[in-house]
């Protein structure tokens, strides 16, 4: 036997419907280190994909929805928890990607930090952001905030796991369900994020990521008849900006752009993105009845 050992390189798969699916085109691409050295094979989505993907985050944005700001704001917290327990798999992905340590373990915290941030606001921003409004009649007006339904993403390309949480979090703390596409160069802490998904306590369709190629998908995200709304930062190529803007005009696709340089700075998170996210829905009662 040779002693020379070649090491099996994992496939990492998609995260959609709380399973690992590979892609139904059967293709991969491969990640890499900061060296330019083979890290893994990950899945290369495909439409398909993406459609299946969207068609789960339907069907779960009802149970989602529903369920009692409390127990949104319980879960985003038990998320936090299973990544304090993938810590030393998260420092070892984002060193090979360039991290150093202490940067490395900056974006671990941040990310945490940031789960909890919004789980405190998911019982919050309804009281905070909703009102009771002055009318010129014998009636009680009251404007509420209600989730949108279905929001696409796509992950900052050179922050994989604090800006890809900083994306995820305030769509899904106000009630939404989600399809996002990981970091293209640097996929796998999005996976690593996915397997911390599928043990916590978030039901299947709500987070859904899938990993591939902006160039091939970003016409999906932006087309799909079933989207309510779609979220990008500011890494995104000028002609893809364009052209998602554009495309989500077919049916009023509501855009939501993140222009943030710093994910570790305080313009990274705030009540505010969970109402880019909501619609107002205003309820006239008689007084008197």
């Amino acid at each position: 036997m040779s002693d020379q050992r070649i090491d099996v390189k994992k496939t990492y798969k998609m995260y959609i419907g709380g399973d690992f699916p590979r892609s139904e085109s059967g293709r991969t691409y491969k990640a890499t280190d900061s060296d330019g050295n083979l890290l893994a094979n990950v899945c290369q989505g495909s439409r398909k994909d993406f459609r299946d993907a969207v068609k789960i985050a339907r069907g779960a944005f009802g149970g989602w929805s529903n369920r009692s700001a409390y127990n949104r704001g319980q879960i985003l917290y038990r998320i936090a928890e299973m990544m304090e327990d993938r810590r030393d798999q998260f420092m070892k992905e984002l060193g090979l990607i360039g991290f150093k340590a202490a940067e490395a373990e900056a974006d671990i915290n941040a990310s945490i930090d940031r789960l909890i941030y919004y789980a405190g606001w998911t019982d919050k921003y309804l009281q905070v952001y909703g009102s009771i409004n002055p009318v010129a009649s014998s009636h009680f007006n009251f404007s509420l905030l209600e989730p949108t339904g279905v929001v696409t993403a796509f992950s900052p390309e050179n922050s994989p796991l604090l800006g890809l949480v900083s994306v995820i979090s305030p769509i899904i703390a106000g009630g939404n369900t989600c399809v996002i596409l990981a970091s293209e160069a640097y996929p796998l802490p999005a996976l690593t994020f996915a397997e911390v998904l599928n043990s916590s306590d978030v039901p299947g369709g709500v987070i859904n990521i899938l990993t591939g190629f902006r160039k091939e998908l970003a016409e999906h995200f932006s087309t799909h008849m079933d989207v309510n709304a779609l979220c990008y930062t500011d890494d995104l190529p000028k002609e893809m900006k364009k052209m998602i803007d554009e495309n989500a005009s077919l049916n009023v696709k509501r855009i939501v752009k993140r222009p943030i340089k710093d994910w570790y700075g305080e313009d990274a998170q705030s009540p505010y993105f969970l109402t880019d996210f909501q619609e107002t829905k205003t309820t006239w009662h008689p007084i008197g009845f």
